[in-house]
Order: structure tokens, then C-alpha cells, then sequence
């Protein structure tokens, strides 16, 4: 009887933490350019993985697909040593909006602490991002993603900002998520 009691008071201080969701931080501004609307983002989040594994399954980038969502495809033109063109296609959606998008970008890899990716040419006017691997003390990798885009394409000015928190939150999260799964030894 003891043991059962234990047992579910163990149970009901576990399901609280079952049924939360992953600690993520994501920050997006709009600002005002000459051509439109520029939005710089940014997300962070931490995984128990270590910066190899991150690493590995980061730069492997025509499997993103996979567990990136709205992500239909990643295929690499070219590589030489740590520099990548890749040709992305997706998709952006919010509430009723929905819109194809196709991206060349340059990739250029730092070796475990950072990918920089910019724009060659696609359906945005501007693109640059960073992804950063920060090794933590106890373990585990923060990773930190950043960056500038502003969309050849109409935004809603009152959604903008809601869509691309959204699409950088559902990316955060699965990326996270795939880093920190079992079966994704590094």
C-alpha cells in the first residue's frame, strides 16, 4: 500500500513537467527600410545534447526536411570545405495566409560554434541568419539562431510579426526536439 501510494504521488509530481512545453525564448522586431518591412529575429533554447551531435545534425542539411516543419525540401548544389550552396523550398503559413517559398543561400560553416547562412537569391529581399552552439558548463549545447529577412512578398503589417514568430517557434522546436531525441546519438 505504501509502495502504490509512493508510487503515484511520484506520478503526479512527474506529469506536470510531462505536459510542458519546451523552454524556448523568441524575440521578432519589425523595422522599416526603404524596400519594406525588415524582421530581425531571434531564438535560443538548450538541449542535453553535446555541441557534436548538434553539429552533425545540424549541417546535414538536406535531411531538415525531415523534422523541420513546412521544410519540403534541402538540397545541396555545392560544397567546398565549409562553404555550402543549398536550394530550400517551404512553405510560411499563419491563420489563412500561406505562401511557397524558395531560397539559394550560401552557407559558410565555423566548425562546433557557427553557421552563417545569407541570401543568393529566392523570394526574400533580404536573408541572413546565424546559427550558434554554445557548450554549457554542466553539459548540453545553448543553441542561439538570429537573423534579418524581409519577404519580396506582401506581409500583412498587423500579422508579419505574428507569422514569423510562429514559423521561427514551430522551427525552434522541432529542431530542439530532434536534437534532444534518444535515437540521435552524436
Amino acid at each position: 500500500m505504501i509502495a502504490r501510494l509512493f508510487l503515484c504521488l511520484l506520478l503526479a509530481c512527474a506529469l506536470p513537467a510531462f505536459g510542458q512545453p519546451r523552454a524556448l525564448d523568441v524575440t521578432v522586431t519589425r523595422g522599416d527600410s526603404d524596400g519594406g518591412h525588415v524582421y530581425s529575429v531571434g531564438a535560443s533554447g538548450v538541449v542535453a545534447a553535446a555541441p557534436a551531435k548538434v553539429w552533425k545534425i545540424l549541417t546535414d542539411y538536406e535531411r531538415m526536411p525531415e523534422f523541420v516543419p513546412d521544410m519540403r525540401s534541402a538540397r545541396v548544389l555545392a560544397r567546398d570545405s565549409y562553404r555550402v550552396t543549398l536550394e530550400q523550398t517551404g512553405v510560411a503559413r499563419f491563420l489563412f495566409f500561406r505562401r511557397d517559398i524558395h531560397l539559394v543561400v550560401q552557407i559558410l560553416e565555423q566548425p562546433m560554434s557557427r553557421i552563417d547562412v545569407g541570401l543568393v537569391s529566392g523570394d526574400m529581399r533580404l536573408y541572413h541568419c546565424r546559427w550558434e552552439l554554445q557548450p554549457l558548463d554542466a553539459g548540453g549545447t545553448r543553441i542561439v539562431y538570429s537573423g534579418q529577412l524581409a519577404p519580396k512578398f506582401y506581409v500583412p503589417g498587423m500579422l508579419g510579426a505574428n507569422m514569423i514568430r510562429s514559423d521561427i517557434e514551430k522551427m525552434m522546436t522541432a529542431v530542439l526536439d530532434r536534437l534532444d531525441r534518444p535515437d540521435q546519438a552524436g
